[in-house]
């Protein structure tokens, strides 16, 4: 009897799971005000799991620059996939549209100075408005996404992730707000963005985000992942044979030599992660600078991030 009792019980849990999954992800759609940003709301669509409407967990919660990409990296395809395989645990990703004028509000800011770190470029200014975005990312979306919707209200339970430029956003928020992310993703991340570049031994030596690190205090800070394209460029303006991308990612997590020979801190020197792993590179075998190979590392990092899941009873 006793064995009929658990036998049925465990059928009803498997069910249950099963009627989860069949419910889909729902996705949600608030047009979130960003004055300052941008003279209409920007859309931040909400990707809940299958079960959030029939429980009454909490979920960890993935934030995603470039949010009008979504369909283009095949976010909830992905999710429903890995999902499906108890690949990862489920979560909530709030997938936030890149603001108008995105070379202006992704970039770096300098958070104990309360301004932007703007960089000049062939193609204009980056970063001019990164404050402002990030305090509202911080200040204005975080909290209102903790008071609609269920999350872990922790810094365990907030991740960021980004790609080019809303790469380099995403590493400079998770990184000076290490109290709120535990984790951030970066692909293909614009880590050559210099103060001088007028040449090459310049851009080496003004690299901002590299400056950014070396003058950051030890501390606490989130788990990174970095995920890079082998066939993402040509450049390689130190002549080694390897791509620029490449190199300034591992000279962040590594530390470097400036040309004057003083050594720089990377990452590996200033925190690490709650598991002991600062950070983790990640090269995709001929990825490239778009969005196919964004959609090729998601997987990847969503196991990083997200692995070990709750199973079904039995499983």
């Amino acid at each position: 009897m006793v064995d009929s009792v658990r036998f049925i019980a465990g059928l009803c849990l498997l069910f249950a799971c099963a009627f989860a999954q069949a419910q889909g992800i729902r996705v949600d759609t608030l047009e979130q005000a960003a004055p300052g940003l941008s003279d209409k709301p920007i859309r931040v669509r909400i990707y809940l799991p299958p079960d959030y409407g029939s429980t009454q967990a909490r979920y960890d919660t993935l934030y995603v620059n470039d949010g009008q990409d979504m369909e283009a990296v095949g976010m909830q395809a992905t999710l429903e996939r890995l999902y499906a395989r108890y690949e990862i645990r489920r979560i909530i990703v709030v997938a936030i549209d890149m603001p108008p004028d995105r070379m202006a509000g992704y970039g770096l800011f300098d958070r104990a100075k309360g301004e932007a770190i703007a960089a000049s470029t062939k193609y204009g200014v980056v970063g001019a408005h990164a404050q402002l975005y990030a305090r509202w990312l911080t200040h204005d979306l975080v909290p209102t996404i903790d008071t609609r919707y269920r999350t872990v209200a922790s810094t365990e339970g907030r991740a960021i992730l980004g790609w080019s430029l809303g790469a380099l956003s995403a590493f400079g928020i998770g990184w000076q707000s290490a109290e709120m992310f535990g984790d951030v993703g970066a692909f293909s991340p614009s880590f050559w963005l210099s103060a001088d570049n007028t040449n090459a031994d310049a851009v080496q030596a003004t690299r901002v985000v590299h400056a950014l690190v070396d003058s950051s205090p030890p501390m606490s800070r989130p788990r990174l992942f970095f995920g890079i394209g082998t066939k993402e460029e040509t450049d390689d303006r130190d002549g080694d044979g390897i791509i620029d991308v490449i190199d300034d990612t591992r000279e962040l997590i590594d530390g470097w030599k400036a040309p004057d020979g003083t050594a720089r801190k990377g990452v590996r020197e200033l925190g690490q992660g709650a598991s002991g792993d600062a950070a983790t590179l990640f090269l995709l075998a001929g990825g490239r600078h778009d969005q196919p190979s964004w959609a090729r590392m998601l997987p990847v990092f969503l196991r990083w991030a997200y692995g070990a899941s709750d199973k079904p009873p039995g499983s």
